[in-house]
This record gives C-alpha cells, sequence and structure tokens, in this order.
C-alpha cells in the first residue's frame, strides 16, 4: 500500500463524497505539510550538528586546559615540597 493510498484512506471517511479532484487536493496539501515539516526538521539538524561540532571543539580545548592545569598543578606541588624540605634542612641546621 502505498503512502497516497494510506493519505486517501485516511481521509476518505471526511471526504468520501467529494470528487477525486478533492482527494488530489488533500494529498498534495498533505505533501506540502510534510515538505514544510522535512525542511523545518533538515533546518534543526543542521542547527544541532554545528552545536555539536561547536561542544566538541570546546570539550577538545577544555580536556587540554585541565591537563595543562594538572601538570602545573603537580609542577607547583613538587616545587613547594621542595621548599618544605630545604626549610626543614635549615631549621636543622640552626
Amino acid at each position: 500500500m502505498s503512502d497516497n493510498t494510506i493519505i486517501v484512506d485516511r481521509f476518505r471517511a471526511r471526504f468520501y463524497s467529494e470528487p477525486m479532484e478533492s482527494a488530489n487536493e488533500i494529498i498534495e496539501s498533505e505533501l506540502a505539510r510534510l515538505e514544510v515539516r522535512i525542511d523545518e526538521l533538515t533546518t534543526v539538524c543542521s542547527r544541532l550538528r554545528a552545536q555539536n561540532r561547536s561542544l566538541m571543539d570546546r570539550l577538545e580545548g577544555l580536556t587540554t586546559e585541565r591537563a595543562t592545569l594538572l601538570q602545573k598543578n603537580d609542577e607547583a606541588r613538587t616545587r613547594v615540597e621542595a621548599m618544605i624540605g630545604r626549610l626543614r634542612t635549615l631549621e636543622q641546621n640552626v
């Protein structure tokens, strides 16, 4: 059963006494409505793809920044621990 037949069957109860031209008008109207909806969905899909790409780029940047900050944090911790060790050594010598 084709999509056109389904659409005609769907509206047949409502328009069963109308001539065949009316059924074709209904089909054309339904197809036009579906075309508009497909265009809307295509636009939304494109926008979501662009947004997803932007978010993935941002995530990659933030992940890189986090790794850099963790490395700097470890380096700072190492330097502070070294300073504490030197201070303890100086304190013991005094």
